[in-house]
């Protein structure tokens, strides 16, 4: 399968750079004002830990079950959905959240009034075999037709025509972001994960930070965020700051942005990979109880063994095995702070991945990319 290469963005890849490694020196500022960017860690990361984990003993099994969260997917939407496609493939849909309650309030801004956004979403489709996969990133400020759906609950929300589409989660929780995606695609989500922003930080705190390499300065005061470019090791504010940043390059879209997080996402998984010879038992128990607190999925992976299972037929899956792209889209005419579809290039998006084919190219050739500035990301 063609390897479909990552926007230019201005995180490298480490394998390509030369120089000593250095803990990020950026100016921590403490947060401020209203944060609604969102994060994202993928299904490799809390999943593959706990498979580093093994989960054997039973305390250690009861302790790490008792902290995920679930939400039942299937009883919420009942049987309205796209069928099931039983051609070994998977589709994943992710969501980065921001919880306005807890440990989260003082990351995500705001009061502490229990709100939630979704800023962030990303369908990881696996293919047959479980050895490749292709990420396709929705951008928050798309503009869709958000259908009637039940939240879980049991509240009924009515359809909207032209809502931005981070407004489904935010309106209904995950049922609503299942239901309005799988509208959006035609294709059933088999599983849900969710990440919120303090477990994301706590997450990369405890994997010791993620090496990265900036090509260029990152400077937003929005994210808090002041990087030179090179080579770095972001701790969890910085890694939070880097994937939330939507100022620090490009033409501050949020599509500039979704290309730092699917670079990021890459460098994340290659180091999760890597996790386990040289890791004491405690530091994997330690690994394995953040992740568990720092996810919510579908009920079809909310326990340990499940989530285990399902992590370990993910962990074959390398960065360069993974096709990222963002939903093909342009910029709305009526409001530039919006972006609309390109419905016939995304239809061959989604009829690939019904199908378990690779995206082909044409399906996102000239569609908006946020001029992430020249920024040039190595592959």
């Amino acid at each position: 399968m063609p390897a479909e290469s990552t926007p230019d963005v201005g995180i490298a890849d480490e394998a390509t750079t030369n120089g000593s490694r250095h803990r990020g020196k950026g100016r921590r500022r403490r947060p401020h004002g209203t944060r609604r960017k969102a994060l994202l860690v993928t299904a490799w990361t809390a999943g593959g830990i706990l498979v580093l984990g093994g989960a054997g003993a039973g305390y250690l099994y009861f302790t790490l079950n008792s902290n995920i969260k679930s939400v039942n997917i299937n009883q919420a939407l009942g049987t309205q959905r796209p069928v099931k496609v039983d051609n070994g493939s998977e589709n994943i849909l992710v969501l980065g959240s921001d919880t306005r309650s807890g440990s989260n309030k003082k990351l995500g801004g705001g009061t502490d009034d229990g709100s939630a956004r979704s800023d962030t979403a990303m369908i990881v489709h696996v293919y047959q075999g479980h050895k490749r996969a292709s990420v396709v990133s929705i951008p928050r400020d798309t503009l869709i037709d958000r259908p009637e759906c039940t939240d879980s609950k049991g509240t009924a929300h009515p359809a909207v025509s032209g809502a931005m589409f981070n407004s489904a989660y935010s309106t209904g929780g995950a049922a609503c972001a299942v239901k309005t995606v799988e509208s959006i695609t035609g294709i059933r989500m088999d599983h849900y994960l969710e990440v919120d922003f303090s477990g994301f930080q706590k997450l990369i705190d405890e994997l010791g930070g993620v090496r990265v390499t900036t090509t260029k300065d990152i400077d937003d005061k929005d994210s808090h965020l002041d990087l030179k470019a090179g080579p770095h090791t972001l701790d969890g504010e910085q890694a939070l700051g880097l994937v939330r940043t939507r100022h620090g390059v490009g033409d501050g879209s949020d599509l500039g942005r979704i290309q730092l997080q699917q670079a990021f996402v890459k460098a994340l998984v290659d180091q999760v990979k890597h996790i386990g010879i040289l890791t004491s038992p405690t530091k994997l128990y330690d690994l394995a109880v953040t992740a568990t607190k720092a996810v919510t999925t579908d009920t079809d992976l909310g326990s340990v063994t499940k989530l285990s299972a399902f992590a370990d037929g993910l962990k074959g899956i390398s960065s360069s095995h993974m096709n990222m792209v963002t939903m093909p889209v342009q910029y709305d005419p009526v409001n530039p702070n919006r972006v609309v579809v390109e419905k016939a290039k995304a239809r061959l998006v989604w009829d690939a991945l019904k199908n378990d084919r690779a995206i082909p190219a044409s399906a996102t050739k000239g569609s908006a990319t946020g001029e992430a500035g020249g920024v040039v990301a190595s592959s």
